[in-house]
């Protein structure tokens, strides 16, 4: 099973879209400084996550969020619920 999160940070504006077959040790790694990409903005809080069955649909619906056009469904769809 892949997952396909996005981690909101607590102290920027600041979004981050990923995808793990493991989402504890992924989500330790963002908060830990562990991953250059997110280092600067740890403290997150999981805002969204799906499941999937293969790589290929999970890295599918990650490049999705990752677009203009899923940033935006975030920001409408996911956001408005926090």
């Amino acid at each position: 099973m892949f997952k396909v999160y996005v981690i909101k940070s607590c102290r920027k504006k600041y979004l981050y879209v990923g995808m793990t077959n493991n989402l504890r040790r992924r989500f330790d790694e963002h908060n830990n400084g562990k991953e250059r990409t997110t280092k600067s903005y740890a403290p997150f809080e999981i805002i969204f996550v799906e499941g999937f069955g293969t790589r290929m649909e999970a890295r599918r619906r990650e490049k999705y969020l990752k677009s203009g056009v899923g940033k935006e469904y975030i920001k409408r769809e996911v956001l408005k619920l926090k």
